[in-house]
């Protein structure tokens, strides 16, 4: 892949991709299609559930950031607090120490989209400032300050499901129809965004999966992710290494990326997500790329 440029993938027309949408980012515009966009995920965190540790020091985290774009990442999500199931919170100057200087290295060296992902409109501020093109927050944008700075930058922005916060998410989390209650808070949040003066374009939706979920509800909106593919915008999955895989195939972290990437396959053939969030970045990419092309041949 060429980091040179952008990544822009254009429809090769309206009738045979039913699904393109647009994602509006700063300076430029993702038109998502037959192909969904592969976002690579980097944890400059010591206690990510994943790789925690792994990719902490600057300069490391630089690099394999480098080397997920020149494995074919359309966006390169970049994050210093760890949201996993019972993480402890990181002061605000620790999470600005990690990720800005990485941001702001990476604005330098490559054209792809960075995102980062934060739940502190100081720190969404600092990386905006430094190169980055959306924020990727995880608690929905419930902070007024960072819907102020999302549009004050006109960054692309990923508004995110979770019940509670990452401490307490997953302590007996309840739904009565967690399909309709996730779509309608991610269609009041767009709402709200709307209003406060970030386009529709400009948003992308995640339902959460594994944040304040249990099993049953995982389940639920992987099988019916059209409801949120419904809202019009285009759906970002996040499911790469999630413990459920782990309970359902039986095996630890290390070995869950073969599941992570059948799930990814079911909802983008399916057309219900169009960003993939992963850490195996050459294995979505050929996913992706296979998807498009065995589509392109539908009769």
């Amino acid at each position: 892949m060429n980091t040179d440029e952008p990544p822009v993938f254009i429809p090769h027309s309206a009738s045979c991709v039913p699904h393109s949408r647009a994602w509006h980012l700063r300076d430029r515009t993702l038109h998502i299609g037959l192909r969904p966009l592969v976002m690579g995920i980097v944890n400059v965190t010591p206690d990510s559930f994943s790789d925690g540790g792994k990719f902490l020091d600057t300069s490391t985290a630089i690099m394999r950031a480098l080397q997920l774009a020149s494995e074919g990442a359309d966006i390169l999500d970049i994050g210093g607090e760890s949201t996993r199931p019972g993480a402890t919170p990181v002061a605000r100057d620790d999470e600005l120490r990690r990720v800005v200087p990485v941001v702001a290295e990476l604005a330098k060296r490559t054209r792809v989209p960075i995102s980062v992902d934060t739940m502190k409109a100081e720190v969404a501020r600092a990386c905006l400032e430094a190169g980055a093109a959306i924020i990727n927050d995880v608690s929905g944008f419930r902070d007024p300050a960072m819907i102020e700075i999302a549009k004050e930058f006109r960054a692309g922005v990923v508004v995110m499901h979770m019940r509670g916060d990452p401490t307490t998410m997953q302590q007996n989390p309840q739904y009565a129809d967690v399909v309709a209650e996730v779509t309608s808070y991610l269609q009041e949040r767009l709402r709200v965004l709307g209003e406060s003066g970030i386009p529709p374009e400009a948003v992308c939706v995640d339902p959460g999966i594994g944040f304040g979920k249990a099993h049953e509800h995982n389940m639920a909106l992987l099988a019916n992710l059209n409801a949120v593919a419904g809202l019009g915008r285009p759906v970002c999955l996040g499911v790469s290494r999630k413990g459920f895989i782990g309970v359902l195939c039986g095996r630890d972290r290390s070995a869950r990326d073969p599941g992570s990437l059948a799930i990814a396959c079911f909802a983008a053939a399916r057309g219900t997500a169009h960003v993939l969030r992963v850490h195996d970045v050459p294995s979505a990419r050929d996913a992706a790329i296979l998807l498009e092309a065995i589509d392109q041949h539908r009769r």
